[in-house]
């Protein structure tokens, strides 16, 4: 299952940063890749920018929660 539309998740952002939060839309990237819309439970800081929302990558979904 690629749609993980309405599910919370938890992953890593880029690979690296820790995320979790409700997944707001999930697509196919030109390529065949799965990218998930994440909005976060808890804004995060990447490279002095805030951010609430995250494209996560599938390949770095470690966590899915059902409703």
């Amino acid at each position: 299952m690629w749609d993980l539309e309405g599910l919370k998740v938890e992953g890593k952002y880029m690979g690296d940063i820790a995320v979790a939060g409700r997944v707001e839309s999930s697509r196919v990237k030109y390529g065949g890749e799965v990218v998930h819309t994440v909005v976060l439970d808890a804004p995060i800081n990447v490279y002095g920018a805030e951010r609430d929302r995250v494209l996560l990558e599938n390949k770095y979904v470690e966590r899915v929660y059902a409703n």
